[in-house]
């Protein structure tokens, strides 16, 4: 009897031989209970499905990762997460992040960024092999439709993982590749340029849009890809392809795909608070696609994994200086930089972007019926506190994502079910305005984009009459500031080719010095040689992948 092989190609190609080794010996013919045979899913609908959507998640390739539940998309909700890895935090106790910090990546050495690859290519290939079987399922051809629909939506975000981490993908098609055939093919290793990447992307996405039901509900619950969701990824994947990085799509067509999305009025900016649209386990108005999670299949349990030491947390992703001087100051709308703007640097966290407060923690701030004590000597949330080796090394601790009516201590059967957002209007919105002022300069379309997304944080409008390079520098910081600690900072320096400035910036912490009643505020560096080369903007493939091709699949420049 024929049972699902779960085989990557290009990946873990020397398993795969051995698996051919260990089947010619063929002692027993042994039904397996811990897996469902070929024959079972494709004569019935249910488990096919099942099949399907379970498709969603991917394999746990590293340790520290997919606590509670596998893996999705990207990397989402970790230990460490993608923001560790950028100038918007640093973890705490590293779990192989310092590397990529400090531009030590290489291709035996990845840290967290090893996964990508191998998990994308065994979800494409499980994906190929529902494709080219769904026609013999019992289904009603509109189910057979959505769910054709659904899988090519699923294989186009993991090609959309593959493309902005390493540049040049190897596309498979939707050929279904068995241990008989022949695996050292070169076909197998050819990387393709990026634009053939990203043009095979948005075709897969085309065909998506036109057979994915256009809203949840009823049997298409929650969690599954929509027409919207497909439109989403398109618009951010040309966003990319638009970009000095991948110089391979236009400017123009990343605007119109934006657009698209925002013109199905389907979605509107959530008004219930900035920080509760992140805390919360279900979608609201401006969600168009996220991870939903639950009691049983949660992830990490968020607030004991980064709240404050004195707290009996464990301080993980703290943020950095670099990222709260990028929050402007409330009442003129300026960057902290600009002497109009109303900064004080001995009162720094007074009247800034309301998006600031609900993100960070800092010294002097009520928390948990508590306040947080970052200064020295004394300050309980300090190097002089409880549980001192969780201490941030930044002076700040993460708020976003946190929900305060969740327990940190003892959380594991009840946190960690907070949905993971990705993809929500503001970014589209955002994709939008960035797409639009390069192809045409700051219309006035332009600046109603960003400035809803203003408004909704409580920020004043942008100034009329700004050049092209002005919208593009306040487009930019609203990114950073709207979207921080989604997984969008590390891609979006690489694509805009600043990655020399932003990444090779120290990774800057503060030191509160309280004297009395009085603080004195001093910069520090919160992690030592942080360092960015120009081989870094696409990730290394891993060494092990380069072997199994015997060295037919080319490594990326530099590595």
């Amino acid at each position: 009897m024929k049972f699902l092989k779960h085989i990557t190609i290009p990946s873990v190609l020397s398993a795969t031989l051995l698996l051919v080794s260990a089947c010619q010996e063929n002692l027993l013919d042994v039904v397996p209970t811990d897996r469902v045979s070929d024959a079972s899913i494709l004569s019935d609908s249910v488990l096919f499905e099942a099949y399907v959507t379970n498709r969603y998640l991917g394999t746990r390739l590293t340790e520290k990762e997919a606590e509670g539940t596998l893996p999705g998309f990207g990397r989402g909700f970790e230990y460490a997460m993608w923001s560790s890895v950028t100038d918007e935090s640093i973890y705490n106790n590293d779990d192989n992040t310092w590397l990529i910090q400090r531009g030590q990546l290489a291709p035996e050495n990845t840290g967290i960024a090893g996964t990508f690859w191998g998990r994308s290519y065994r979800s494409i290939r499980e994906v190929n092999y529902a494709l080219a079987n769904i026609g013999e399922v019992p289904l009603s051809e509109s189910r057979r439709k959505a769910l054709k629909g659904e899988l090519q939506f699923i294989r186009a975000f993991r090609y959309h993982d593959l493309i902005r981490n390493y540049g040049r993908v190897v596309l498979l098609g939707d050929k279904v590749y068995e241990i008989s055939d022949n695996l050292t093919s070169p076909e197998l290793f050819t990387r393709s340029d990026i634009k053939a990447g990203i043009d095979y992307v948005v075709a897969q996405l085309d065909e998506a849009i036109a057979q994915l039901p256009a809203t949840n509900g009823g049997s298409w619950a929650l969690g599954r890809a929509t027409k919207s969701a497909a439109m989403a990824l398109k618009a951010r994947m040309l966003l990319y392809g638009a970009s000095p990085l991948y110089n391979a799509a236009t400017w123009q067509a990343a605007a119109a795909a934006a657009k698209a999305v925002m013109d199905l009025n389907q979605y509107s900016l959530y008004t219930g608070g900035y920080g509760n649209m992140f805390s919360g386990t279900t979608y609201n108005s401006e969600v168009i696609f996220g991870r939903l999670y639950a009691q049983g299949a949660r992830h990490v349990c968020l607030e004991i994994a980064n709240g404050p030491n004195s707290y009996n947390a464990w301080g993980g992703n703290v943020p950095l200086q670099n990222m709260v001087d990028a929050y402007e100051m409330a009442a003129t709308g300026l960057p902290i930089t600009n002497p109009a703007s109303g900064y004080n640097a001995q009162d720094p966290y007074k009247g800034r972007d309301p998006r600031f407060y609900a993100t960070i923690l800092y010294n002097d701030v009520a928390y948990r019926n508590s306040t947080i004590q970052t200064f020295i000597p004394g300050g309980k949330d300090s190097k002089d506190g409880p549980s001192n080796w969780n201490t941030s090394k930044t002076g700040y601790y993460l708020k976003k994502f946190m929900n305060d009516n969740l327990p940190i201590d003892n959380p594991w059967d009840i946190a960690g079910t907070q949905i993971w957002i990705y993809f929500r209007l503001a970014e589209v919105m955002l994709n939008y305005a960035e797409a639009q002022n390069e192809a045409v300069g700051p219309d006035a379309s332009v600046y109603a984009a960003v400035n809803a997304i203003r408004q909704r944080a409580g920020m004043p409008a942008l100034p009329t009459g700004l050049t092209q390079a002005q919208m593009r520098d306040r487009i930019r910081n609203e990114r950073r500031v709207e979207l921080a600690f989604e997984e969008h900072r590390f891609y979006d320096v690489r694509r805009w080719k600043i990655a020399p400035q932003t990444e090779n910036v120290p990774a800057y912490g503060i030191e509160i010095t309280k004297t009395g009643t009085t603080y004195t505020y001093k910069t520090k560096e919160a992690l030592t040689g942080r360092s960015f080369a120009e081989k870094q903007y696409w990730l290394p493939i891993p060494r092990a992948e380069i072997q199994a091709s015997n060295n037919q699949l080319e490594q990326n420049p530099g590595y």
